[in-house]
């Protein structure tokens, strides 16, 4: 099967990756190196995805707030 969770922008791609280690850092969660997460805790993967929703959705009011409706 093949994965459908492509980002919409594919240059974003590292930055996303930079913001998955950053929150992992920030969390005290090790991300596995080979990309498998079926070892980790849900507590963590949620935890994890948590971290960066927040984050993004920051980033995107910070966005936002400096822009004219």
């Amino acid at each position: 099967m093949a994965r459908s969770n492509q980002p919409v922008v594919p240059q974003a791609k590292a930055a996303l990756q930079n913001l998955k280690m950053e929150a992992a850092q920030q969390l005290g969660v090790q991300i596995p190196q080979d990309g498998y997460y079926g070892h980790m805790s849900a507590r963590d993967t949620g935890s994890l995805g948590g971290y960066i929703t927040k984050s993004l959705i920051g980033i995107a009011e910070q966005q936002l707030q400096g822009q004219r409706f």
